[in-house]
């Protein structure tokens, strides 16, 4: 598939996306009652990266709540650079939020955390585990990093309706162990 085609697939998902978030109701609500009841977490107290929703994103909100509550160390997403890998600050519900690279919300000034699991957003997921971003490579390069000296895992959330048939990938790419939707979880098989 050619970078055209790409860009031509998170148009058309983007646009997908927008139109259940209009019709999306509670599915932050059922998204993180899916996540719990399908998710073991590695450990007790584990790092778990979330991501503040933008825009027509399915809200986690509830989810890195609730994660929070269940004595879990949360934290956010970083953008540090334009062909980095991501870096996580520590939230709690308290944590102030300022604007960051991309129009994203991050902790202003907290503590660098290590996600043992991290909750990853997309445009479009397939069932063997790959995910359309937005193109900047930022969670393939910070999934490819974490996994050189760990094995953290990965769990891509999205409404059910962002599912696609295939996605398109190349060796850059990295896939999620998991994806989690309003209505249901599944393992990515051999991941």
């Amino acid at each position: 598939m050619t970078d055209l085609d790409k860009k031509a697939l998170r148009r058309q998902a983007a646009e997908r996306r927008a139109q259940l978030f209009a019709e999306a109701g509670d599915a932050g609500a059922k998204l993180r009652d899916v996540f719990l009841r399908s998710i073991s977490f590695p450990r007790k107290g584990a790092a778990v990266s979330g991501f503040w929703p933008m825009g027509d994103e399915i809200d986690t909100r509830p989810l890195l709540r609730r994660v929070h509550e269940l004595g879990y160390r949360c934290c956010l997403p970083v953008v540090v650079q334009k062909g980095q890998a991501l870096k996580f600050r520590h939230w709690t519900p308290s944590t102030r939020l300022a604007p960051g690279g991309f129009g994203v919300f991050v902790p202003a000034d907290t503590p660098e955390v290590t996600p043992e699991l991290l909750i990853v957003p997309l445009l479009a997921f397939d069932r063997q585990g790959w995910r359309l971003g937005y193109g900047g490579g930022f969670y393939d390069r910070t999934l490819a990093a974490l996994r050189q000296s760990a094995k953290p895992l990965a769990v891509g959330v999205a409404f059910a309706g962002q599912e696609v048939p295939a996605v398109p990938h190349g060796a850059g790419d990295a896939r999620v162990d998991w994806i989690v939707t309003e209505r249901a979880a599944f393992r990515v098989a051999g991941a």
